[in-house]
């Protein structure tokens, strides 16, 4: 008897746009920009990379709409590669993916739910080492982060409906509270003061120990491409709807539309954020301050900048407001990403480019078997602690491979210039061709100055190179 690898479509509009957007917004929105801005030391810019992110996201959105469309099929992505390009590309591609991209997020955000649970629950805090043996230690965290992949990836194994009730109900109350944390900032954040001040300090030249008298465009740019790094992350995993296309009512319409709106839901939501804090708290401050706003932005305590531009408005409450918020936020995102990222690998599975066993779909209408390979590897990367290098090559390799996606537009209309297009790109070719310039630019840029993690990044991608030729081989 052959497994079923049919999908049933029951995925609306709305829930296009709550896994859009509830895949893009975990936890990094509230800790970032204190990097970004030890980076920047300005403001303004570092308001420009979230702007920046947002456009090259949204860029890269809207293309991807014009794909989708075409091909509405669960795997997305790796099925938009395959067919212009072949199975080695969009082998590497899923390969990655599973390896680094998604399982790499995933067990990120777990561990960044689960450090935030602690400030509830004590007996989680990653002081609370559980085992330890030659140097190697597994905490507290680490074993609630496997917890919450487990028992999400459970609760996605029984229908596509658990999945959507979670991710509809996080998602909204999460948008909810992000735009709560906005409006109070600006209404407490207009009579502080700091935001006039804020605003106009200038981009701080390393290059030239600080001093704002030699501007240097080259160290500008240079220090924007690092930054990015931040708010690329953070609005990441917005293509993974794609991957659940074969779920999803109309998806010639509701993915580019879902795309379109998601993607400029949490752009907007984004860099209001931001806006927020610079209105709340000082950009600048001392390492050694004693006082969220001795700390500033800049050296907020484990770079928590949404706990501490709280804390001006609620005081010691605002650390349990705040972990609330992140524990919501992570956890309907990696409710997002664990539902999604299941479908490409049946769909990899489906092209015997993967193991056979994760096509089977259960009696619940769901790729479980997928769901428990994702699981597995995911917990593998909470327990060994190489999440955290991992996030760094990660966004790399996707940079890389949103680049080689959105080059298949152009190749497929050429290549196919007949085929039903239901959604077109807009302000194509401009608007595809300027993601790939900007996206390009980006991974020079890291590839210059931080060539050991984005090296280790394309590494890891060209280790399935040899992996697509064993699978290969064994299905011939």
């Amino acid at each position: 008897m052959q497994p079923k690898t049919e999908l049933k479509r029951s995925l609306n509009l709305f829930d296009t746009v709550m896994l859009v957007s509830g895949s893009m917004i975990g936890s990094g929105i509230f800790i970032v920009s204190a990097d970004m801005m030890r980076h920047l030391g300005s403001p303004f810019w570092v308001l420009m990379c979230w702007l920046i992110s947002g456009f090259i996201t949204l860029c890269a959105a809207l293309s991807y709409g014009e794909l989708a469309g075409m091909m509405p099929d669960a795997g997305g992505q790796f099925i938009y590669l395959k067919r212009a390009y072949g199975r080695l590309t969009s082998f590497v591609y899923g390969w990655t993916v599973f390896t680094v991209i998604q399982t790499g997020v995933i067990a990120a955000v777990a561990v960044a739910f689960a450090r935030f649970s602690a400030v509830f629950f004590p007996v989680f805090d990653e002081s609370h080492v559980i085992w330890r043996i030659h140097g190697f230690e597994i905490s507290a965290t680490q074993l609630l982060g496997v917890g919450s992949i487990i028992f999400l990836t459970y609760i996605n194994t029984r229908g596509i409906n658990n999945g959507k009730i979670i991710q509809r109900i996080f998602t909204s109350t999460k948008i909810i509270a992000l735009m709560s944390v906005i409006l109070i900032g600006f209404v407490v954040g207009y009579k502080a003061g700091y935001w006039s001040v804020n605003i106009h300090l200038p981009f701080r030249d390393q290059t030239h120990n600080g001093s704002g008298a030699h501007f240097n465009l080259t160290a500008l740019l240079s220090a924007i491409g690092v930054a990015l790094i931040g708010s690329l992350f953070s609005s990441d995993a917005w293509n993974n709807v794609t991957f659940i296309a074969g779920e999803i009512k109309q998806p010639q319409k509701n993915i580019p539309l879902g795309l379109l709106i998601g993607v400029l839901i949490v752009t907007v939501l984004y860099i209001l954020a931001n806006v927020a804090y610079f209105m709340l708290l000082p950009a600048l401050g001392s390492p050694n301050g004693l006082s969220v706003f001795e700390r500033g932005i800049e050296h907020a305590q484990n770079d928590r900048v949404g706990t501490a531009a709280m804390f001006a408005v609620f005081g010691e409450f605002s650390e349990y407001l705040m972990a609330l918020l992140i524990v919501v936020s992570t956890f309907g995102c990696n409710n997002g990403l664990i539902l999604s990222g299941a479908r490409l690998f049946q769909s990899m599975a489906n092209e015997k480019l993967f193991f056979k066993q994760a096509a089977y779909i259960n009696k619940n209408q769901v790729p479980s078997k997928a769901l428990w390979f994702q699981a597995g590897w995911a917990s593998v990367l909470c327990l060994s602690g190489s999440y955290g290098s991992l996030l760094d090559y990660c966004t790399f390799a996707s940079l890389i491979f949103y680049i080689v996606t959105i080059s298949a537009l152009f190749y497929l209309r050429k290549k196919e210039p007949d085929t039903p297009r239901p959604y077109k790109a807009l302000g194509y070719p401009v608007i595809p061709g300027l993601y790939i310039l900007l996206a390009g630019a980006i991974c020079i840029d890291l590839l210059i100055f931080k060539p050991q993690n984005t090296f280790l990044g394309l590494l890891i991608m060209f280790l399935g190179i040899p992996v697509y030729y064993f699978f290969n081989k064994k299905n011939v």
